[in-house]
């Protein structure tokens, strides 16, 4: 059985409520993770660069050039056993993560040993950003309001590189990222269209309500001051 098989819904730790549809559902490619976040190709260099010292340092000391490879097999050893792994971890991270975007919030559910799902409304997110990359793949940061916090260690290698005093959750090294970005810059503009129409169109029998509440205040004042106006001086007259 998966370790998922408990959710109702792909990718997210519960229905979505009514009114609320999804809009995008993806995940990162191990590949771009791979390179990207794991370091696959800097590692595999640092050995090379490692080996092709090591081989300089055994011919100076009059070594046979053959004889200096053969000793220096094993750093090839130790160099495909660094990135195997790696490239593991990054297959691993790949097919536990899953990147939902709905119209009131994005959804980002990862982890390999511990699976967990992070919420994060339309309205904690000041401003959303995208690094595109030849292949077509890319990153979309996710600026928080600063009332919304997240972990770094806890959610890497879902959040933008570096910013551990204030951690970006990132959609990372997904397919088509400009596609992706246009959907989730529709979907906010269309929630805060939605926030603006509501604060704008208060209702009228509220506001009413108010007027006339402060009125009978201020009749009950006047009232106990004996000012109260009788209908005819009301009138003016």
């Amino acid at each position: 059985m998966s370790e998922f098989a408990f959710e109702p819904v792909h990718g997210l730790p519960e229905h979505l409520p009514p009114g609320e549809a999804l809009r995008w559902q993806g995940a990162p490619h191990w590949r771009v993770l791979a390179r990207r976040a794991f370091y696959v190709r800097t590692v595999a260099f640092y050995f090379v660069l490692l080996m092709l010292l090591r081989l300089a340092v055994l011919i100076a000391e009059g070594i046979a050039l053959r004889d200096a490879v053969l000793w220096s097999l094993w750093m090839v050893t130790l160099a495909l056993l660094a990135v195997g792994i790696l490239t593991l971890l990054a297959w691993l991270y790949s097919r536990s993560t899953v990147y939902s975007i709905t119209d009131r919030r994005v959804v980002i559910r990862f982890g390999v040993a511990l699976p967990m799902a992070v919420n994060i409304p339309f309205k904690s997110i000041e401003s959303a950003g995208l690094r595109t990359y030849p292949d077509g793949s890319g990153d979309i940061p996710l600026v928080l309001s600063e009332d919304q916090k997240v972990s770094y260690l806890i959610m890497w290698p879902n959040v933008r590189p570096w910013r551990f005093s204030n951690p970006q959750p990132m959609l990372r090294g997904i397919p088509d990222a400009a596609q992706v970005a246009k959907i989730l810059a529709e979907a906010l503009r269309s929630a805060s269209a939605e926030t603006a129409e509501g604060t704008e169109s208060a209702p009228e029998s509220v506001q009413e309500a108010s007027q006339e509440a402060r009125q009978r205040e201020t009749n009950a004042a006047m009232s106990d001051a004996g000012l109260a106006p009788s209908p005819a001086k009301a009138g003016g007259r």
